[in-house]
């Protein structure tokens, strides 16, 4: 019976060590680090814009999708078109406001796995003090202490109130706007 005593101990923390799950990795995401861009429609033609600032953290771990977490913070201010007058346009009260409304936020509540290196991240997205439901379909990939996230979204401005007064209908600029991730965030 001492010789049971003398293992006890060791095979304790052995069942403790070999029980601990594996711990998601923390990752930075920076302005710069790649390209925040969405799309739209306005009198018929194509345009392309992007989002200059924003940062946020990633928690994920590969093996344990699930239990990861995001919150990604946009400054809308810095949304530029490339066209001046769409560009003065969208800080103002009818399109983001962003005096009472500087920040849209992403915040990915889970990642549910898809096969290979597609998720889904499973969220609540936040623009000018809207929240609904999103899903953002994406790859994500590992390498080193990069992580490089690419994926696409497509929303309805007006479900967020993104285009009020003579804006709200379809008629000189679609309801329909893509979103398009394509960052690479660095690992803490």
């Amino acid at each position: 019976m001492k010789t049971f005593h003398k293992f006890l101990p060791a095979a304790t923390m052995a069942s403790f060590l070999l029980s601990t799950p594996t711990f998601a990795a923390d990752w930075t995401v920076a302005s710069g680090t790649g390209t925040l861009a969405f799309s739209g429609t306005q009198t018929g033609k194509v345009f392309e814009g992007h989002f200059g600032k924003y940062d946020g953290t990633i928690n994920f771990d590969p093996a344990h999708p699930g239990t990861g977490h995001a919150k990604i913070t946009v400054d809308m201010a810095s949304a530029t078109t490339g066209d001046s007058q769409r560009d003065g346009a969208l800080p103002g009260h009818d399109w983001f406001d962003v005096r009472a409304f500087p920040t849209a936020i992403f915040e990915v509540k889970s990642f549910k796995a898809k096969g290979g290196n597609a998720y889904d991240a499973e969220g609540t997205l936040t623009i000018k003090g809207v929240n609904k439901p999103v899903i953002l379909s994406l790859t994500i990939d590992i390498s080193g202490s990069a992580l490089h996230a690419k994926g696409h979204l497509q929303l309805v401005r007006s479900a967020f109130n993104v285009g009020i007064g003579p804006w709200t209908t379809g008629q000189w600029v679609a309801l329909e706007v893509g979103v398009d991730v394509d960052i690479t965030a660095r690992g803490s």
